[in-house]
């Protein structure tokens, strides 16, 4: 049975269709708005995974260039991995639907979001969110919601839901939320400095959409929704609780009141539940994993209690404190900027390249390729959090983190015209306990300080954190690893002084309230303008010089029918002018021609040249040029880079002139006047016109 159901929504039509396409998947439901169409597919698997303690979701979102009507790009002609574009869009369906299953299903589940058609406009990523709900609401998944996911922009000050594309280069807000009917789950974005009370009205508005979209999936729930499967949740045995509380609670609660590092917890928590199981583990043999549940939850139990008792954290601080913070600058030699960035326990060190036109990253996919030239990667390897792990290849979160560090930035970066450099940062995590994406955000714009990087204005970014139970609720300022691990949200917020520039909020609870959101907005900005004074303190404005190792960037305008000359038959031309000066040189279809090389004098000499290339001879006018070839009748004369005319024996001096070799020989250089120009481009000189005037001149003074 097919069922479709639609509603008006942002002047378009959004349709909700299933019945027709991947029947035998759990559930699948294809969205189309405007003339892009997602489908959206979920499946479970019948039995549960009895040798694992964490919810086994996987999301896969897949683009075909198809879509849009394009072949993909590359020498192979199919989709392969992954892009970062198509990463970026299955975390926005993960995050917020991750926390609506129930705590005690252990079944393998899978979202796969596959993009049909994409009308230039529309991006399908937030529809795939709705997707995904609405497959997993109508299947028989034990599925807590639905959610809704929209993208708010503002333009001019007016709000607008899921703006197109062209909206969106127009706005001053890019905000992706996720939520029910009655609550905010997920929230990412950017903005240009906005302030506080403008993220919190968009959010507002964002809601007010999302509840339009959740009434539409119960509608399609209510007409071909099948009942839900049974969670039989793991009942721990009251008299093993017991005997382990007996045992450890008392020691637990004086872990959780000490002030103790990250090493040192983790050691006297792996001590205690040794202890735990071996004194158990004759009268519950086979238990380990129960008890090892119990001692989790306690830590877990005490931790909160205190927090929203005594305001104290696991480390000593109260709610609104940032911890120790050290900055050390221009630590890498080698590098064009570098800054390492230490927050507690948490740190990165930041590196700043910095690059020409050619450096710019070229991006393919369902839209029109495009060039992107500030990049930031951003690692994090095991040993940052004193593990043993396989290093692969970049994973989803470093992904994600990354991104949101260089949107963060993005905004504050100098113009092209003003600033003509490609940048590329890397933060390289060396240590990690808490939120290292806002650290990253700080060493980041430090290293571009250090690099000489004209930055409009510093950005610093942080992590709240949030614990709640019923009605009471303490909000954390910089949160610890165990805060995230153990408490309800991670909001990270970055900006400037002025305003907000980007921002991430996930939950692990069933929604927050806008009280809560409110709070943890002001309290952020709170912590961030002190990590700001900080990091004042360390350099305030950016270095007036680059690296001594950083290329020299020069720029030289011509007109754009003179690239082809300049880049010559198969590139030939140019790629001679860059041997012979030892420079890159990127040409733009606007005539912009960028020169760098890492030694001033080599690209102010090749700019000069490609000048003297391309600038329009005058006819009468004097040129110094060099003789290239001899003929019996003349010589040729290069009076511009790649522009040579002939100097016939007549007009080489005032005298006769038997043989050429009697004025010239190759290699020479003399003083040329230009005399015409054929229509066929060949050019005719003049030596003799010059001395001529010369003698005249000297005559008049005699």
């Amino acid at each position: 049975m097919v069922v479709r159901k639609e509603i008006e929504f942002g002047g378009k039509k959004l349709t909700l269709e299933t019945g027709k396409y991947a029947r035998q998947a759990g559930g699948a439901v294809m969205v189309t708005y405007g003339e892009t169409m997602i489908l959206v597919t979920a499946v479970s698997s019948q039995e549960a995974r009895e040798d694992i303690d964490f919810f086994p979701l996987s999301v896969e979102y897949r683009e075909r260039t198809s879509a849009a009507g394009k072949f993909p790009g590359g020498f192979i002609k199919r989709e392969g991995r992954p892009s970062e574009k198509e990463i970026l869009s299955a975390r926005l369906i993960d995050r917020p639907i991750r926390p609506l299953f129930s705590d005690g299903f252990r079944n393998e589940t899978q979202i796969v979001a596959n993009v049909f058609s994409f009308d230039g406009e529309n991006d399908a990523d937030v529809w795939g969110a709705v997707g995904a709900s609405a497959a997993l609401a109508i299947s028989d998944i034990p599925f807590l919601g639905p959610i809704a996911e929209v993208r708010v922009g503002r333009v001019e000050g007016v709000f607008i839901v899921n703006p197109t594309h062209q909206q969106n280069l127009l706005s001053d807000l890019e905000l992706v939320v996720a939520g029910t009917e009655d609550s905010i789950m997920m929230v990412e974005g950017e903005s240009k400095e906005l302030g506080e009370e403008v993220l919190l009205e968009a959010l507002k508005f964002a809601h007010e959409e999302i509840k339009k979209i959740v009434q539409l999936q119960n509608e399609l729930v209510a007409a071909c929704g099948k009942a839900k499967r049974v969670v039989v949740e793991k009942v721990i045995p009251s008299d093993l609780k017991a005997d382990v509380e007996a045992i450890a609670l008392e020691k637990f609660s004086a872990i959780v009141s000490s002030v103790l590092t990250k090493d040192d917890r983790s050691a006297q928590n792996k001590e205690l539940s040794n202890l735990v199981k071996e004194t158990l583990k004759e009268k519950y043999p086979e238990q380990e994993k129960v008890i090892g549940s119990i001692l989790h939850d306690m830590e877990k139990d005490l931790m909160r209690e205190r927090i929203l008792s005594v305001g104290i954290r696991l480390d000593g601080r109260n709610t609104e404190q940032v911890r120790p913070i050290t900055i050390d600058l221009g630590n890498l030699p080698r590098v064009h900027g570098s800054a390492l960035f230490t927050r507690g326990e948490t740190q990165s060190l930041a590196s700043l390249t910095l690059g020409s036109k050619n450096d710019e990253q070229i991006i393919d996919g369902l839209m029109e390729q495009y060039t992107k030239r500030f990049m930031l990667n951003y690692n994090f390897p095991p040993f940052s959090v004193g593990e043993v792990g396989r290093m692969t290849g970049v994973g989803r979160r470093e992904i994600g983190h990354g991104n949101l560090a260089e949107r963060s930035l993005k905004g504050i970066l100098p113009a092209e015209a003003d600033f003509p450099y490609s940048l590329r940062i890397i933060s390289d995590i060396l240590e990690s306990n808490g939120s290292s994406s806002m650290a990253t955000v700080c060493a980041g714009t430090l290293a571009m300080m250090d690099g000489g990087v004209p930055i409009s204005k510093p950005v610093a970014g942080i992590a709240m954190g949030l614990i709640k139970e019923g009605d009471r609720f303490s909000i954390l300022t910089d949160i610890l690893g165990n805060e995230d691990h153990l408490g309800d949200m991670d909001f990270k917020v970055a900006g400037t002084t002025e305003g907000i520039t980007g921002f991430q909020m996930d939950i692990k609870i069933r929604g927050i309230s806008f009280e809560i959101f409110e709070k943890a907005l002001l309290q952020a900005k709170q912590g961030r303008l002190h990590i700001l004074g900080v990091m004042n303190e360390a350099i305030s404005t950016p270095r007036e010089d680059l690296s001594k190792y950083a290329p020299r960037m020069l720029t030289v305008q011509i007109e754009p029918e003179q690239i082809g000359g300049l880049i010559g038959s198969g590139g030939k031309t140019i790629q001679k002018i860059q041997r012979t000066f030892g420079v890159e040189i990127a040409v733009q279809d606007n005539g912009m021609v960028q020169v760098s090389s890492p030694n001033f004098d080599s690209a102010s000499r090749c700019r000069d040249y490609i000048e003297k290339m391309t600038k329009q001879l005058e006819i009468g006018a004097i040129y110094d040029g060099e003789v290239t070839k001899l003929l019996d009748f003349g010589a040729v004369v290069e009076i511009a880079p790649g522009k040579s005319g002939l100097l016939h024996i007549s007009e080489m001096d005032v005298k006769r002139v038997q043989k050429v070799t009697d004025i010239c020989k190759e290699g020479d250089w003399m003083k040329v006047k230009l005399l015409k120009i054929e229509a066929n481009g060949k050019m005719s000189l003049s030596r003799k016109d010059i001395i001529l005037a010369e003698n005249q001149g000297q005559n008049k003074t005699n």
